[in-house]
């Protein structure tokens, strides 16, 4: 009872760009293969589930992004907007830079992971593959939860136990399913859209594999 109130998670979500809009990506970026002129985003902040995740920042045209990068034969190109967060959702210490935009010029077959890992590196991952750190930010910390007093950020009545009176809610929260940890632990959408980033990790290996093969 006199726990402090958890706001969310810190962790990075992946996104795609749906006209002039970002949806939540529905699978992960190792499996996903994004067409030559697709947008995909990346963004850090504090989440309680996929439903409030928040959306990437900046400039999401592909044609402004790709603007300086030619066609080339037997490649794509793939605009990514990476968002940091703000400095309420950093951990402490730690300040986001500022969200950055890139174009990468990939293999036809490549992957979200692939075009990440082109033009973001260092990536940092947990040891269970969830993507940790984009550029080497954050420097520590993965998924970690986060009260509502280390963010300023007031918690949604979803993150608490919702009233009998919710309509049309099938229980994505711990508290109403109890499929996610006791006392503040993840919900289910959370971990469902954590798991779509973490498939990275193992795209990470293989294409390092890969390299090393190649040499």
């Amino acid at each position: 009872m006199g726990q402090a109130q958890a706001a969310g998670y810190r962790y990075w979500s992946f996104w795609e760009r749906d006209g002039n809009q970002w949806a939540y990506a529905t699978q992960g970026p190792s499996t996903a293969r994004p067409a030559d002129g697709d947008v995909q985003g990346f963004r850090f902040a504090v989440s309680e589930d996929s439903g409030d995740a928040t959306r990437p920042r900046g400039t999401a045209d592909f044609t402004t992004i790709c603007a300086d990068t030619p066609v080339r034969a037997g490649k794509k190109r793939v605009a990514l907007v990476i968002d940091f967060g703000t400095a309420s959702d950093a951990p402490p210490g730690e300040t986001p830079p500022a969200p950055r935009t890139a174009c990468a010029q990939v293999s036809p077959d490549a992957t979200a992971a692939d075009a990440l890992a082109s033009v973001a590196e260092p990536l940092r991952y947990h040891t269970n593959a969830l993507l940790c750190a984009i550029a080497d930010y954050p420097e520590k910390g993965c998924g970690e939860p986060v009260t509502s007093g280390e963010t300023g950020k007031t918690p949604s009545p979803s993150s608490s136990q919702s009233s009998s009176g919710s309509s049309g809610s099938s229980g994505s929260s711990s508290s109403q399913t109890g499929k996610g940890t006791k006392d503040g632990g993840p919900s289910v959408g959370l971990w469902a859209g954590m798991a779509a980033v973490a498939a990275l990790g193992a795209a990470a290996v293989w294409q390092a594999r890969r390299r090393r093969d190649a040499s």
